[in-house]
């Protein structure tokens, strides 16, 4: 597939576009009371936009049974969208995989809110590998030692996981930004919960959060034909080859790396770390 680069970030010509990409940046207005879902890609975007849509609508499963995700959390970057997200009524979810430095500049002077999550970049960069598979437009990317070159150079769809996170941990000081990460929605999803809730300002009763909870487990998303991805049209994506929701754990990389392959992708990790002020649970 055809791939062009933005500010040196290569972008995928099916979904994005040069104007498009500029007017996100420089005139599209984000309102005091959104909530962006930012990640990098494959980093726990759809689940924490569930988890967004069960906490708008206080734990009410109905809204996440009846109306696909790209309707309820848009990717601010795709054309079609963005269409979507201009007629959404306040308050917006809106979802985007947007480096810090390409993210709508009207962010620096609204009180919107953005849940910026994280994960281990070997997975990340494991699911990556596995869904692009199910895009028919996207080439082939070779072998896992192949990607993973790609990946750590950042010459990748939305470039370079370091970068990502050091443009958008920068901001960390910053009162409207919230970090989470995919190990910590794993390993206690409704103290996340709890969290989330108390950063937007939105106090659900224990029923209710327990129903955010169980609506947005692994099976749950799988199972809802609004949340699985399964309605991209066939000639789009080839679901015999790729699913979005394919395990959802925490260390799959190990069965997918050789030794070898996880020591060169350390030393890469530490040399890009160096100096962040902040830990992970994957460190």
């Amino acid at each position: 597939m055809a791939c062009f680069k933005y500010k040196g970030i290569i972008f995928a010509q099916q979904f994005n576009s040069v104007e498009k990409l500029s007017y996100l940046e420089n005139d599209f207005q984000l309102l005091d009371d959104d909530i962006v879902n930012v990640t990098y890609p494959k980093s726990g975007t759809h689940w924490m936009s569930e988890i967004l849509s069960l906490i708008r609508s206080q734990g009410d499963p109905t809204w996440v049974q009846n109306v696909p995700l790209t309707e309820r959390a848009p990717c601010i970057e795709y054309a079609d969208h963005l269409q979507i997200a201009l007629k959404n009524p306040s308050p917006r979810i809106l979802t985007t995989h947007l480096p810090f430095q390409l993210f709508p500049k009207s962010f620096l002077h609204s009180k919107a809110k953005v849940v910026y999550t994280l994960r281990d970049p070997r997975d990340a960069m494991v699911s990556v590998y596995h869904f692009i598979k199910g895009f028919k437009e996207l080439k082939d990317l070779g072998t896992m030692e192949e990607f993973m070159e790609s990946f750590l150079s950042g010459e990748v769809a939305y470039g370079s996981w370091f970068d990502h996170v050091k443009g958008w941990v920068e901001m960390k000081e910053r009162a409207n930004i919230f970090f989470n990460t995919y190990e910590e929605l794993r390993q206690d999803l409704r103290g996340s919960v709890q969290k989330i809730c108390h950063f937007l300002g939105k106090e659900l009763n224990s029923q209710q959060i327990e129903s955010v909870v169980e609506n947005a487990s692994f099976h749950k998303m799988k199972d809802n034909k609004m949340s699985n991805f399964s309605l991209t049209p066939d000639n789009i994506f080839d679901h015999t080859k790729a699913t979005l929701l394919r395990k959802g754990i925490c260390g799959d990389w190990k069965n997918h790396l050789t030794v070898a392959q996880s020591e060169h992708f350390d030393r890469v990790y530490w040399e890009n770390m160096r100096g962040v002020n902040m830990t992970f649970p994957w460190e």
